[in-house]
C-alpha cells in the first residue's frame, strides 16, 4: 500500500536531486567534450591540441585547468584561447554554438585565412580576438548585429578590406574596438551611441573627417590613414564648394567619355571587314569559367594545389626541376592525375602524398612563405640542399618555382613523423618506441645535425626547424630530419613566428639567433622522445626560459627525483636506466637557457655516441616507488 507520509515524500526528492545534477552535470561534460572535438577535426596543423581526445573531460570538476587552450571555472568551460599554435584550416563556428557557456574566443597569432568566421552566430561571447592571421574580404554590414554582449574586439594585422561594419556601432556594452593594419577604406562609422574605451583604426586607408565621438581618444589610433582629417590628427579638413565640386564632376565625365570614344574608334579601325563581333558568353560561361579559373588557382586534392601554366613567358613557372639524378623523372602532370592525401598542413605549408600511376609514392610540400625569393637564388639554394647526401637526411627531389608558391618534392616515408608516434593515438597496432629504438632516432639526429654543421657553415641555424613533426621514421626506424636548411628562403617576417630555433631563449631576450640556437631545438627534442611530453616551448611564442619541458625536467630531476620523468613505455627496458640518465643531462645542457652554458653540439655528440642499449642498473632509482636522488647524486650519475 502506497505511503502518502509528507515526510518521506520529501526525503526521497532530496535524495534523487544530486542524482539527478550529477546526470545532467555528465551530459553537458560529453556534449562539450564533443563539440570541442568536432572544432579540433576542421582544423590544419592541430598536434598543439594533445591532449583534446575522446574520454577525457575538457574542464574537470573542482579546477580551472581543462584541456590545453580551454579556459574553466569550477568546472565550467567559459573560453577558447588558441593562441600562437600555427593553427589554419575551417574555423567551424557550428561545432561551438553548442557550447552554451562560451564567453571569450581567441586565434590570436594563427595561420588562418578567407573571410572572417560567422562569429556573430555566437551571440552571448564577450570578447573576440582574431588579430595576427590572414583573415581578408569584406566583413558583411550586420556581421555583428546578434552580438549585444560583445565588450572587446580584436580584428587587428589581417587583411580585411571595405568597410567597417556598421553593425559594430549598435553594440551597447562595446568597449574596446582595435582594427589596425587592415585594409579597411571609406569613413569611419559613427560610434557616438557608446561609451568607447578605445577605438584603433591605425594603418588602413580609411578616409574623411573623424567622427565627433572618437576626437578625443590618442593620436596614436588613427595613424597611418593618410586620407583621415580632424582631431585628435593636425591635419584639418579641407572643403570644398558646392560649385569647385560640380566642376570637378563635370571634367571627370567629360574624360571619361573621351577616352572611350578614342578606344571605340581605334576598335573600329582594327577590326577586319569580314569578321564578325565576337559572341557575348552567357551568365553561365563566365561562372563555370571564373570557377575554373579559381579552383586552378586554389587547387585541390587531386592536382595537390599546384596550378597549371599555360604557354608562354610563364610555361618554365609549371615545370618540376629535378635536383636529383639518381631519382626516377616524372612530369608535373603526373602528380596532377596522382591520387593525392592530405598528410598535414604547418606552419611552414601543406603537406600532400601522391600516389603515382607508376612508381613510388611522393610528398609535395607546398610553401607560400617563399615569395620574396628569386628564382635563380632559390634555384641555387634548392641545389645547394640536394647536394647534401647523409643517410638521416630526407633528400629534395625536385622543386617547382613560381612567384607566389613553392612546391618541395621528396620521397614517401612509410613509419611517419617522430611527433605522431609520440603523442599519437596508442592504439594497440601502434609501433612501441622502447629504449633502444629511442637511441637509435636520437643518434641518427644527432649525426644528421652535426652533418648539416660542417656542410652548411654560412647558416647561423642550418637546421632551424628541428622538432618531432620534421623527424620521419623509415621501416627499420631511423630518423630522416625534414624541412632543414630553409631559413634563408623563407620570409624573415614569418620565419620568426614559427620557426622553432627563433623560439630559443636567446632570440626571445635579445632577438637574435647564434650556432646554439639548433642545439637548444635538439636539446628539447631530446627531452621529449624520453619524456613523451610535448613540449610547450612550440606553443608559446617566445618563452622558451619560461615553464616549458626543460624547466619542469629540471625540478623534476633537482628537487624529487623520481622514474616519472621518463615515459611509461621504456620503463620496462632492463639495465638501461642510467644510459637514460645519462641522455637526460646531455638535452638539459644542450636547452641551457644562458648560451655561453649551453653545450656545443660536437660535445653533445660525443656524448651520445657513447651511450649504449644497455648499462648500468639505475632501476632503484627510476621505479617511481617514492625512492628520491639528490642533486649531488644526480650530478654524480651523470659524470660516472
Amino acid at each position: 500500500m502506497a505511503s502518502n507520509d509528507p515526510s518521506l515524500i520529501l526525503h526521497l526528492f532530496l535524495i534523487l536531486i544530486p542524482f539527478s545534477y550529477l546526470e545532467s552535470l555528465q551530459l553537458a561534460t560529453a556534449a562539450n567534450a564533443d563539440m570541442l572535438l568536432k572544432f579540433k577535426g576542421s582544423l590544419g596543423n592541430a598536434d598543439a591540441l594533445i591532449d583534446w581526445k575522446n574520454g577525457s573531460d575538457p574542464c574537470p570538476p573542482n579546477t580551472d585547468n581543462g584541456w590545453i587552450g580551454v579556459l574553466c571555472k569550477n568546472g565550467t568551460l567559459w573560453g577558447l584561447q588558441l593562441e600562437n599554435m600555427t593553427l589554419m584550416g575551417l574555423v567551424d563556428i557550428e561545432s561551438l554554438a553548442g557550447l552554451p557557456d562560451l564567453r571569450t574566443f581567441s586565434l590570436k597569432n594563427n595561420s588562418f585565412e578567407g573571410p572572417m568566421p560567422e562569429i556573430g552566430r555566437l551571440g552571448s561571447l564577450k570578447s573576440v580576438f582574431l588579430s595576427i592571421n590572414k583573415f581578408s574580404g569584406v566583413i558583411p554590414a550586420n556581421a555583428f548585429s546578434s552580438m549585444g554582449s560583445l565588450k572587446k574586439i580584436d580584428l587587428s594585422k589581417n587583411e580585411f578590406s571595405g568597410r567597417i561594419p556598421e553593425s559594430l556601432t549598435a553594440l551597447p556594452m562595446l568597449m574596446y574596438v582595435w582594427l589596425g593594419e587592415n585594409n579597411f577604406s571609406h569613413n569611419i562609422p559613427d560610434f557616438s551611441q557608446q561609451d568607447l574605451m578605445v577605438v584603433n583604426v591605425s594603418y588602413n586607408q580609411l578616409v574623411g573627417q573623424i567622427p565627433k565621438g572618437l576626437r578625443k581618444m590618442h593620436a596614436r589610433f588613427f595613424e597611418g590613414n593618410t586620407a583621415l582629417c580632424g582631431e585628435p590628427l593636425n591635419t584639418k579638413c579641407k572643403k570644398l564648394s558646392i560649385a569647385l565640386l560640380v566642376a570637378i564632376i563635370v571634367v571627370a565625365i567629360a574624360v571619361a567619355m573621351a577616352i572611350m570614344g578614342s578606344i571605340f574608334i581605334l576598335f573600329c579601325r582594327r577590326r577586319p571587314k569580314n569578321s564578325k563581333v565576337d559572341e557575348v558568353p552567357s551568365a553561365r560561361q563566365t561562372r563555370v569559367a571564373a570557377y575554373e579559373e579559381d579552383r586552378m588557382e586554389r587547387g585541390s586534392p587531386e592536382n595537390v594545389g599546384v596550378k597549371k601554366k599555360a604557354a608562354g613567358k610563364d610555361h618554365d613557372q609549371g615545370r618540376l626541376v629535378f635536383v636529383r639524378n639518381d631519382k626516377k623523372r616524372f612530369e608535373l602532370q603526373d602528380l596532377l592525375k596522382a591520387s593525392a592525401e592530405v598528410l598535414g598542413s604547418g606552419g611552414l605549408g601543406s603537406t600532400y602524398k601522391a600516389v603515382l600511376l607508376s612508381g613510388p609514392s611522393m610528398v609535395v610540400k607546398r610553401f607560400r612563405e617563399m615569395n620574396g625569393v628569386g628564382k635563380e637564388e632559390f634555384e641555387e639554394h634548392m641545389r645547394r640542399l640536394a647536394g647534401l647526401r647523409h643517410p638521416n637526411l630526407l633528400p629534395v627531389v625536385a622543386f617547382l618555382y613560381r612567384k607566389e608558391e613553392k612546391l618541395l618534392v621528396s620521397e614517401f616515408v612509410e613509419n611517419g613523423s617522430l611527433v605522431h608516434l609520440l603523442h599519437g593515438s596508442r592504439s594497440p597496432n601502434r609501433p612501441s618506441l622502447d629504449w633502444p629504438t629511442r637511441l637509435k632516432i636520437i643518434k641518427g639526429v644527432a649525426r644528421a645535425l652535426y652533418y648539416l654543421y660542417n656542410e652548411l657553415p654560412m647558416l647561423s641555424i642550418p637546421h632551424g626547424h628541428l622538432k618531432s613533426s620534421n623527424v620521419l621514421l623509415d621501416e627499420s626506424f631511423e630518423p630522416l630530419l625534414t624541412d632543414y636548411g630553409l631559413a634563408p628562403v623563407i620570409n624573415k617576417e614569418y620565419a620568426r613566428q614559427l620557426m622553432v630555433a627563433y623560439k630559443s631563449p636567446e632570440f626571445a631576450q635579445f632577438g637574435r639567433s647564434t650556432k646554439k640556437s639548433d642545439v637548444w631545438s635538439f636539446g628539447i627534442l631530446i627531452l621529449e622522445l624520453l619524456t613523451g611530453k610535448f613540449p610547450a616551448n612550440f606553443r608559446d611564442q617566445g618563452k622558451g626560459s619560461g615553464t616549458d619541458l626543460a624547466s619542469w625536467v629540471n625540478s623534476v630531476v633537482r628537487e624529487e627525483w623520481t622514474g616519472e620523468v621518463f615515459d611509461s613505455e621504456m620503463r620496462g627496458s632492463k639495465n638501461c636506466e642510467g644510459e637514460m640518465l645519462k641522455l637526460l643531462q646531455i638535452g638539459l645542457g644542450c636547452c641551457e637557457v644562458d648560451v655561453e652554458k649551453r653545450w656545443d653540439l660536437r660535445e653533445a655528440v660525443e656524448k651520445i655516441e657513447e651511450l649504449r642499449e644497455e648499462g648500468e642498473d639505475y632501476s632503484s632509482y627510476a621505479s617511481g616507488g617514492g625512492t628520491s636522488m639528490t642533486e649531488d647524486e644526480f650530478s654524480f650519475s651523470m659524470n660516472n
